[in-house]
């Protein structure tokens, strides 16, 4: 019992990893690319915006594991409930915690902004609680990441604009690409070609919308992501040992780039600099964040 309490991590690298703070980043870029597509706006909503939209998503981690918990005892016991880092009502209380915490920090900013809360928290759970046993649970996941670009809005100046709404679908079919290219974790069976063209929704959807002089700073923006694309792609279908952890990786660090391409060419350029700093944020996060 000493030797297995010795070589217990400590209770708060425990509660990093339940949290999967690796991924925190694209949640930060979303609510900057969804408030700036609202119209943006004074910062004292903002701030908020960015706290309560992190605890929501630390709580959908949480509540994930708890939700996962006989499962991960026989295919992942190398996860914090199994290897009895933490017990099971512990994470149940830590995630509803951080649950209703984000809820009362985005609830208060308008009511508009709490009914989308509403709908956004629902995702999350029936995510959590059925993404194991159904085939299109990246469709949820890709809902939770849409809702959140309108939570974002909604704080904003203009509220839930039409392009908000469109660069928000955009994401969610990127989202859904990269969640069943995520299913293929681990698996020996080839990785279908179909998960791959939905990431291409975001650069299309840009090409489209803009146009006179916003035309080519969207173009130069969808190049960096179409190369970026094509990098995290070529380590799934384009090599012979193939990688497929690596490509989901790089795809959801890839997140902060589908929002600068939302936002990016009809904003300042100093704008662009603070995706550029979340994107490389959500590369060292990656790196230096603890995970199982």
């Amino acid at each position: 019992m000493l030797l297995a309490a010795r070589h217990r991590p400590p209770y708060g690298r425990t509660l990093l990893v339940l949290g999967r703070v690796s991924t925190l980043p694209t949640v930060w870029s979303h609510c900057l690319a969804g408030w700036l597509l609202g119209g943006g706006g004074a910062l004292v909503p903002f701030l908020p915006l960015v706290l309560g939209a992190s605890c929501l998503y630390i709580a959908g981690m949480f509540l994930n594991d708890a939700f996962d918990a006989e499962f991960d005892r026989l295919h992942r016991k190398e996860r914090p409930i199994p290897a009895g880092q933490i017990t099971l009502d512990q994470v149940w209380q830590w995630g509803f915690g951080w649950l209703a915490l984000g809820t009362v920090i985005l609830v208060v900013l308008g009511n508009t902004t709490g009914a989308w809360v509403a709908i956004l928290v629902i995702c999350i759970l029936l995510h959590d609680a059925i993404h194991k046993v159904i085939g299109f649970a990246p469709l949820l996941l890709a809902a939770c990441r849409f809702l959140l670009y309108l939570v974002a809005a909604s704080v904003a100046d203009d509220g839930v604009t039409g392009l908000a709404i469109w660069s928000a679908l955009a994401l969610a079919v990127y989202v859904t690409g990269l969640g069943y290219l995520a299913r293929h974790e681990g698996s020996k069976a080839a990785v279908p070609s179909w998960p791959a063209y939905l990431l291409l929704a975001p650069p299309l959807l840009s090409l489209l919308l803009n146009s006179g002089h916003c035309r080519l700073r969207a173009l130069f923006l969808v190049v960096l992501l179409g190369l970026w694309l094509a990098r995290s792609v070529r380590l799934t279908y384009w090599v012979a040992d193939r990688n497929v952890s690596r490509t989901v990786s790089a795809l959801t660090a890839g997140l902060v780039l589908v929002d600068l391409l939302a936002v990016g060419s009809g904003e300042p350029l100093g704008i662009s600099f603070l995706f550029g700093l979340l994107f490389v944020t959500a590369l060292l996060f990656q790196r230096f964040a603890p995970e199982v």
